[in-house]
């Protein structure tokens, strides 16, 4: 039996399900990490991976980069979380606005708690209850995110998780990404009820889905011509593609915007940004409450703060290029073996669907065999791969990766979806 085997039969006394968070669980057991180094990690068994999961996200300067640490480590022996305001909050904050050219920031703990309360900040300045959201968009695990489309592409949403009451859904929209004629019908309908329109501007949440040219512009102008808000939750894309935001690099931009996993440099994080006109509505200045004990620790903070630093002389054209090679040869691997894929890309981000047809949103990306996905996801890790463990989920390169690194993954990969392959045909 592994050291993970053992551990987890120990979580699963102590922690629902054996996790603390459910993405973390997968067949017939998650292995127990101990350590990390640019692009590898090291679980309890002092097996080496190749990491293209990178903390779902936050690692795009690889594992415990020396600059981060070395700030953490400094901070820590000064103080860790004074509750107060300090000078740490200040340089981070600055230097976010400064880069996605906004005028004031609030942080948080998280990104689940950035547009929870970005939701609640939005209906507060236009007195209007109803949230348009994505299908499939994930903005973290609070009432107003988890919920699902109803019968019907007109109808307000149903919970997708128990515990949520239905008058908490019934304030809640969910449409098709990428689906803007039925997203004017809705405004048509309820306009004048609707506070913001949610979404992420690229979803990562549900494999990786692009938003088709002009999408983002017409939802721009949706909440324009309505008065609603435009919120984009950039906790994945923010600082992703270059030093900035990715509306910046779409020249669409958003009234309210949450930000999280980079710039917290691997530290839980989260943060609002927003015209002062918006923002000053935050308590204590406005009415809209919002809080946190941990809110702008300088631990985060400072984690936060080294990682854009190194950040911004990155050549992020570097890793566009890997990523590029890596789901390209993945794609290939996957069609000598007579699987059929598609593939989804953009900067550092990418997916591949085990299906067919084009995936452009989250219904048609759970067309996709994810089965078959988490097949191949297991016999990568035995391979020494760890891919996200989910066909929903997105894979991340970080600059940790070379060249090297992309070619043993392909080879490994090759192995891996060759014997998947394999021990199907013969199931048939």
């Amino acid at each position: 039996m592994s050291a993970s085997e053992k551990l987890f039969e120990t979580s699963r006394r102590i922690f629902p399900g054996g996790v603390n968070s459910p993405v973390r669980y997968y067949d017939p057991f998650p292995i127990f990490i101990k350590s990390g180094s640019g692009a590898k990690i090291r679980d309890e068994d002092d097996r080496e991976y190749i990491d293209y999961c990178l903390g779902f996200g936050p690692h795009i300067l690889g594992h415990s980069h020396p600059s981060i640490v070395n700030s953490i480590t400094k901070q820590v022996k000064d103080i860790i979380s004074p509750g107060t305001v300090n000078r740490a909050e200040q340089e981070l904050g600055s230097a976010i606005l400064d880069a996605v050219k906004e005028d004031q920031i609030r942080f948080t703990n998280s990104g689940t708690e950035a547009t929870m309360h970005v939701i609640r900040l939005a209906r507060g300045y236009n007195k209007r209850k109803i949230i348009i959201k994505m299908e499939g968009g994930y903005h973290g695990s609070h009432d107003y995110s988890l919920i699902k489309s109803g019968s019907g592409n007109l109808t307000f949403g149903v919970p997708s998780s128990d515990g949520i009451p239905e008058e908490v859904s019934s304030t809640v929209i969910p449409v098709s990404f990428n689906d803007l004629p039925q997203i004017e019908e809705i405004f048509k309908l309820k306009g004048k009820e609707i506070a913001a329109v949610i979404a992420e501007p690229v979803m990562g949440n549900a494999g990786v889905i692009l938003p088709e040219d002009g999408f983002l512009m017409g939802l721009r102008n949706l909440c324009d011509k309505y008065g609603a808000l435009l919120i984009f939750d950039e906790v994945i894309t923010g600082f992703r593609f270059h030093y900035g935001s990715y509306q910046q690099l779409a020249g669409v931009k958003a009234d309210l915007t949450t930000y999280g996993k980079i710039i917290g440099g691997g530290m839980p994080i989260g943060a609002i940004t927003g015209p002062s006109e918006i923002m000053r509505n935050f308590s204590p200045s406005g009415k809209v409450y919002e809080a946190g004990t941990f809110a702008g620790n300088p631990v985060s903070m400072k984690a936060g703060t080294a990682a854009l630093e190194v950040l911004r002389s990155e050549d992020y054209s570097r890793i566009d290029l890997l990523t590029d090679t890596l789901l390209t040869s993945l794609l290939n691997a996957l069609e000598n073996a007579g699987i059929k894929a598609t593939g989804n890309r953009i900067g550092s981000m990418f997916q591949f669907f085990l299906t067919n047809r084009k995936v452009r949103s989250y219904s048609e990306a759970t067309m996709s065999d994810a089965p078959l996905y988490m097949d191949i996801f297991r016999e990568a890790l035995s391979n020494g791969v760890f891919l996200a463990p989910g066909q929903y989920e997105t894979n991340f390169v970080s600059f940790s990766h070379t060249p090297d690194i992309i070619r043993e993954t392909v080879e490994r990969m090759v192995k891996s979806i060759d014997k998947v392959s394999e021990d199907r045909r013969k199931r048939k």
